[in-house]
């Protein structure tokens, strides 16, 4: 059997944590591989999961925060494993690993920049991207062999289903998701709604705008007149900033911080999705996950989403005019 460890944490409130969950849990059910996280896998992580899911991957969630003991009082090593790091913009590692090599070790590589100087490597044999735009990038910086490896989604939660009819069928709701920041254009978003809403009173914008991290977003603007302010407890006032910018409060729903699992409900009550950013070093989460759920797209033609452009535009998605990149300030 074969030790693979993805070094950072499972859960169901960010893209990493996503990932992460949905990896072990499917490596869990491999007589083949015992999977490992670099944090310890916890019940608590995965809010809103089904306790079926959880539980049959509980014996090896148990061995893997079992090991995880064992190696940080010095009792086990990383000697046979293949570890798979995470690594962000400027190259920087995500979490550190305290001089722990494994057999093999990998740098998952998810950026929107590069960094000045050219990649050393850092002591890592194999970088993998998620978008062909990132691998290329990658490729120019390096003679390392660069593998590209699209993220999935979880098909067994993500898929079309009847609406629930909580919500007034007589109005048209648009679903837009992901942190709050430049990157994430929310601000266009705001601008394009404001347009449409204008002349479509029955319009509804629904945002998935809220993370773990409130304080990436605080004050920010873009393009818009009004920044997004924090209130007194150091909650972003989301409300408020897309009203102060133009959109009637009748016209907007915005969602509390939801666990990825019970978004398919949400995704299954939208008549489409606006998912428009100035880059993304993968493909865009939300906008596959509700491309699974029939929930047609309009997306940025640009960086990483192109790859789900190219093999999804007959079906549910819409490129619409292609924004500059996120650039590095």
């Amino acid at each position: 059997m074969r030790k693979v460890m993805l070094r950072w944490q499972a859960g169901s409130l960010s893209g990493w944590a996503v990932l992460g969950f949905n990896v072990f849990e499917q490596w869990a059910a491999d007589a083949q591989i015992q999977p490992l996280m670099g944090v310890p896998v916890n019940v608590r992580d995965f809010p809103g999961t089904s306790p079926l899911r959880y539980l049959a991957m509980k014996p090896v969630a148990d061995a893997n925060n079992d090991f995880l003991t064992r190696l940080q009082s010095g009792r086990a090593n990383l000697s046979d494993a293949v570890v798979i790091d995470p690594f962000g913009n400027e190259f920087q590692l995500a979490l550190p690993h305290n001089g722990q090599y494994g057999l093999r070790n990998v740098a998952r590589c998810i950026f929107e920049y590069l960094p000045d100087q050219h990649w050393r490597g850092r002591g890592l044999r194999q970088p993998v991207c998620a978008s062909d735009w990132a691998a290329g990038l990658l490729r120019s910086a390096t003679d390392k062999p660069v593998a590209m490896i699209h993220e999935g989604i979880d098909q067994s939660v993500f898929f079309r289903g009847p609406r629930s009819g909580l919500l007034d069928p007589d109005y048209f709701y648009v679903f837009t998701g992901g942190k709050i920041e430049f990157r994430k254009a929310q601000d266009l978003v705001i601008l394009v709604f404001r347009e449409f809403a204008a002349r479509h009173d029955d319009a509804v914008l629904v945002a998935a705008w809220n993370s773990p991290w409130p304080g990436l977003g605080a004050s920010f603007a873009g393009r818009l007149s009004h920044p997004l302010l924090q209130d007194e407890t150091g909650a972003l006032n989301i409300r408020r900033w897309v009203t102060d910018n133009g959109i009637p409060s009748h016209q907007f729903i915005e969602l509390p911080l939801t666990a990825n699992s019970q978004m398919a409900m949400v995704l299954r009550e939208m008549d489409c999705a606006l998912q428009v950013s100035r880059c993304e070093a993968c493909t865009n989460l939300p906008a596959k996950e509700a491309m699974s759920c029939g929930v047609p797209v309009i997306l940025s033609d640009n960086t990483g989403v192109r790859d789900l452009i190219d093999v999804t535009i007959a079906f549910h998605c819409v490129p619409s005019v292609r924004l500059p990149r996120h650039r590095r300030r």
